[in-house]
């Protein structure tokens, strides 16, 4: 893998949140493959599901829509790959507010799982885990 490359993953990654925060649906979609597994178990128990970009979307519209304001913070990124799969894992530290001034914030790691497109890296699978959380959810 070249810079260019691990680059382009760690910039796939960071959009993910940074789109989710800015609330906007429509590039968020552009960041995931045509099918995507997600894993939040250690946060919400049940098992790990595949989804579309379209249904990510309205699932995180929905959750993240009770909340004013979000901000995920995701660093400290290691990246391997195999051709043309990746694996990129990073911490990540997530706060969510509430109007009322309530707070509630999240810190794990995150590991994404993207292939090579013909429209650049996308995710594939995501496996968030939650070490440790401070105020209300």
């Amino acid at each position: 893998m070249d810079a260019t490359d691990r680059l382009d993953v760690i910039d796939t990654c960071t959009r993910m949140a940074w789109y989710a925060d800015r609330r906007d649906w429509d590039r968020l979609t552009e960041v995931f493959a045509d099918k995507v597994t997600l894993d939040y178990t250690s946060l919400n128990g049940g098992e790990p599901v595949t989804l579309t970009p379209a249904q990510i979307t309205d699932g995180w519209r929905a959750g993240l829509g009770v909340y004013d304001a979000t901000q995920h913070l995701v660093g400290n990124h290691l990246v391997t790959a195999d051709g043309d799969s990746a694996v990129c894992t990073a911490t990540f530290q997530a706060t969510h507010l509430k109007s009322d001034g309530s707070r509630w914030t999240l810190g794990g790691t995150y590991r994404f799982d993207l292939a090579r497109t013909g429209a650049g890296w996308r995710i594939t699978g995501v496996v968030m885990t939650a070490v440790w959380s401070d105020g209300e959810r």
